[in-house]
């Protein structure tokens, strides 16, 4: 393994770059490791009731963003062994709102959603700490859009970084 370079703006579509703003220095396995001991301390003294809160009509509860969260961080974890392997495959975008109305992650305990989380971020860990220089290199095509392995390793903690303010700002204030 070694440092993962941070991404040109080529690299991405350019609503990631949002994302890969709130990317620190530093080693970024280490990083994407640390979020999850963040997120459960916002999270582990919620009871399922509070859980269910929407900040507004149509918005996500925090049991249905902590699901996306997961589906995410499996969405994007995908596309980023796919293009650090070499697949030039397109790989197709997804309609992140479908997918948690399927899930009905509301049915589900805020601890369950929680291990769930930490389960694929230790998996996206292991990948991300054991690519290669080579392997961040790979470009490939996401939802239509040029991305390579880089920036999705970046995006991955990025994501997590935007719905943590979110929660911090929206739902936990």
């Amino acid at each position: 393994m070694s440092r993962i370079p941070y991404p040109g703006p080529h690299e991405y579509a350019p609503f990631y770059a949002t994302y890969i703003e709130k990317v620190p220095e530093g080693d970024l396995p280490a990083l994407l490791e640390a979020q999850v001991p963040e997120l459960e301390a916002l999270l582990l003294n919620l009871d399922d009731a509070t859980a269910l809160h929407r900040y507004a009509p149509g918005k996500w509860s925090i049991k249905e963003m902590l699901g996306h969260l997961a589906d995410g961080e499996r969405i994007l974890a995908y596309r980023l062994l796919r293009i650090a392997r070499g697949d030039a495959t397109p790989l197709a975008g997804y309609e992140e709102d479908d997918y948690v109305k399927a899930a009905n992650f509301d049915r589900r305990t805020l601890p369950d959603l929680l291990a769930e989380f930490r389960a694929v971020r230790q998996a996206t860990v292991c990948l991300v700490r054991n690519l290669d220089t080579a392997a961040f290199a790979h470009q490939g095509t996401a939802n239509g859009r040029p991305c390579s392995a880089a920036a999705l390793a970046h995006i991955l903690f990025g994501h997590v970084a935007h719905h943590i303010v979110i929660l911090k700002e929206r739902y936990l204030n």
